[in-house]
């Protein structure tokens, strides 16, 4: 049945329970969408004309009761061989569970589920619809405690063939009433009969009357008292008591009149005033449904008067006398005749009953590890009836649907009819994973850990995510809603790791195309690019970044400007710096080393020369308006001086060109010699001359084109050229 729809309309997802005559499914109604019970008939009475028809009829009834405490019941069909009824799906329990886990209940619970079941059933009395199998199979207790009773009119659709089939009289025999148990028409005080026994057992843990077979408790139901509940809890006030006595009389008269007396007597019966009432008292008439034993009724011989006498008959009689002698004795014959017809009537009565009453023997069988179906044959066929109640509970190493234990023994003998109660597999209770996402980690783990989920069953798993904050669980494995086992389920969460960030690349001194390329690899994007001038950058190189430094945490996605150096600025003035060198003593080699500064920075080498003989050095300078010029010299590693060279001046063509001379009281040269001007050089550059070799330019010095040097004045050449993009001065002077 599961997965099959039932009338193109109710596609059934799972068993739920079941019992003797119908097996009960969870369901969803697609054209509601909405959760169903769906009762199907066992295939055993689907050939019964006249309990299908009775059934039928009775649900239909059923379905017209609209009451808060009753299971609607919302359709009745039939598809092929299969007859349902399609009711409303309650979450929860039903109560014979509740009892089984914590009886006895509480006075004040119990009276409560008692109350509920009598408003239901005084609204089924009022509708002419008798229950007929009160018990705590058919309460159904709500999650929000709602109490709902169920299968309404079911018990009125079973023939006199259907007893024949299951063996057992219509209804739970623990919970007949005596005229149920007799097999007269019930009504309702049969239920209110019943209604008392469920109340006996939730205030008490156990049933009233039991037995080795269902007729040896229908008997006591006939002809035995019960055992005050009072004598099993006597936290049960009187008054409760008196409601469960008076419900559960024998004599129908003497109990309540309808369902709504004793709703109402429930529902008073817990007041101050109440609770410690006197004990109710009936009369001590006997009962007319009591069993007696009545004398025998011996016939009075013919002929003998009452003192014991025997009459004395006439000898001198006429011819009708004889006549008359003849007729009289024709009655007492009669009599006698009547009398052992009477008599064998009798013995056949006291061996039909004897018959009913001496139950034979059989022997159990084991039907452990059979399917229940199985089970359920093997025990009828040795005429055993199967307990209603079958505990249905997942057992590790048992099939669902496989019998795992019977509540008699194999062996065991016992009386025909007895009762057997089975266990069998079900399937491994599921739950539903909930929603853990937007939740902080410590939280999630928290709700999991109640769910009787262990930590190491949980995994975590951490992502970047630029739209939640770090901590926060951004998916998880099984999704919602999913269906998994907490013993063994492994649970992922997906945590976020906050925005994710990486380091700035620093394109500083960069081509335009390298810059491009290494924002491309770091995911960052080339928002805009700028020119701008700059002393200390190459043309064409980047000069600055922006909004973000090299270095500084950055999103992928963020957007970067970067500015290019155009070369110098306009007002830029390239000025070659000429200054007369001499080493420590002539015709001795000496070492000369300049560091100059400034537009382009500070602490910058020119670089180191070799002279044995006076010399004029040229270093280049880069001027600004607001940045002079500072060359300092020094000989065989000793500091001499430092010469500045401002702006104005190099403009102007002022600058003074300084001589250093070698120390006094050095010898002069042997020999004169022309100096040979010599070039300036980078910063780090050092070139060496050997004696007697001409000068060499400082590798890295700067080489002038023509225009240049075009013009002269004061011994320093003052020019205008341009360079590649932006027009630069330059300025030489010689000696």
């Amino acid at each position: 049945m599961i997965g099959h729809q039932l009338g193109g309309r109710y596609e059934v997802i799972e068993r739920v329970g079941g019992g003797g005559m119908a097996l009960v499914y969870k369901a969803q109604d697609l054209l509601l969408n909405r959760n169903v019970a769906i009762k199907v008939l066992r295939q055993q009475f689907v050939h019964d004309e006249e309990f299908i028809r009775r059934f039928r009829r009775e649900a239909q009834s059923a379905a017209s009761l609209s009451h808060p405490n009753v299971v609607s019941v919302y359709d009745v069909g039939q598809e092929d061989d299969v007859h349902y009824i399609v009711m409303e799906y309650v979450e929860g329990k039903n109560l014979n569970e509740i009892i089984k886990e914590r009886a006895p209940l509480q006075v004040d619970e119990a009276v409560r589920i008692a109350s509920q079941i009598a408003d239901a059933l005084d609204h089924a009395h009022h509708n002419q619809i008798i229950h007929r199998d009160i018990k705590p199979h058919n309460i159904l207790i709500g999650r929000n405690g709602r109490v709902k009773v169920t299968d309404f009119g079911i018990a009125r659709a079973v023939t006199s063939t259907t007893i024949t089939q299951t063996g057992s009289v219509v209804g739970s025999v623990h919970y007949f009433s005596p005229e149920h148990a007799k097999g007269i028409v019930t009504g309702e005080k049969s239920d209110l009969y019943s209604l008392g026994i469920v109340l006996y057992q939730m205030l008490t843990g156990q049933l009233p009357f039991l037995g080795e077979s269902p007729i040896s408790v229908a008997l006591k139901h006939l002809q035995e008292e019960f055992d005050e509940p009072r004598k099993f809890n006597p936290l049960i006030p009187q008054s409760v008591e008196n409601v469960i006595l008076k419900s559960m009389r024998k004599n129908p008269q003497e109990r309540y009149q309808s369902a709504k007396e004793m709703q109402t007597d429930l529902e008073t019966c817990l007041m101050p005033e109440r609770r410690n009432e006197t004990k109710i008292d009936f009369p001590d008439e006997d009962d007319i449904d009591q069993t007696r034993v009545m004398p025998a009724i011996k016939p009075e011989p013919r002929g003998v008067t009452s003192t014991g006498a025997i009459p004395v008959m006439e000898s001198d009689q006429d011819n009708n006398k004889g006549k008359t002698k003849t007729k009289n004795w024709k009655k007492p014959a009669l009599l006698i005749s009547l009398t052992v017809l009477i008599l064998i009537a009798m013995v056949g009565v006291v061996w039909y009953v004897k018959g009913m009453l001496v139950v034979p023997d059989v022997t159990v069988p084991n039907v452990i590890g059979q399917t229940e179906e199985k089970a359920r044959q093997m025990l009828q066929d040795q005429g055993l009836v199967v307990s209603d109640n079958v505990i249905r509970e997942y057992k590790e190493d048992v099939d669902p649907g496989i019998v795992f234990d019977q509540t008699r023994n194999e062996g065991d003998v016992v009386k025909e009819g007895s009762e057997v109660q089975l266990s069998v597999g079900a399937e491994k209770e599921l739950l539903k994973m909930i929603d853990l996402k937007d939740l902080s980690y410590d939280e999630a783990v928290k709700q999991l850990t109640e769910l009787d989920i262990k930590e190491d069953q949980i995994q975590r798993k951490e992502e970047f995510s630029n739209d939640k904050s770090a901590g926060t669980v951004l998916s998880q494995t099984p999704g919602v809603n999913v269906e998994y086992d907490p013993a063994e389920v492994q649970i992922v969460l997906t945590v976020s790791k906050g925005s994710e960030t990486i380091k700035m690349p620093d394109l500083k001194n960069r081509t335009r195309s390298e810059a491009e390329s290494m924002l491309k690899s770091a995911g960052l994007i080339l928002a805009q690019v700028q020119e701008e001038s700059s002393y200390t950058v190459d043309e064409g190189k980047v000069t600055q970044q922006w909004p973000v430094e090299a270095g500084a945490d950055v999103n992928p996605g963020d957007k970067i400007t970067i500015f290019i150096s155009t070369g110098y600025p306009p007002e830029a003035l390239n000025y070659a710096y000429n200054i007369n060198v001499s080493p420590k003593e002539e015709g001795k080699n000496s070492k000369i080393r300049i560091t100059f500064e400034d537009a382009r920075g500070k602490s910058q080498e020119w670089g180191t020369r070799t002279i044995k003989s006076a010399q004029m050095l040229t270093i280049p300078l880069i001027l600004a308006p607001n940045v002079d010029g500072v060359v300092s010299v020094y000989r065989d590693g000793q500091f001499l001086d430092t010469y500045l060279v401002s702006y104005s001046d190099a403009k102007n063509g002022t600058v003074v060109v300084p001589t250093i001379e070698p120390e006094k009281g050095a010898e002069p040269p042997p020999t004169t010699e022309e100096p040979e001007q010599g070039g300036g050089g980078d910063e780090g550059t050092v070139d060496t001359q050997q004696e007697g070799e001409p000068d060499t330019p400082v590798e890295g010095e700067g080489e002038h084109d023509e225009a240049d040097t075009s013009a002269m004045k004061n011994g320093n050449g003052l020019a205008k050229g341009k360079d590649k993009k932006k027009e630069v001065v330059n300025a030489s002077s010689r000696p």
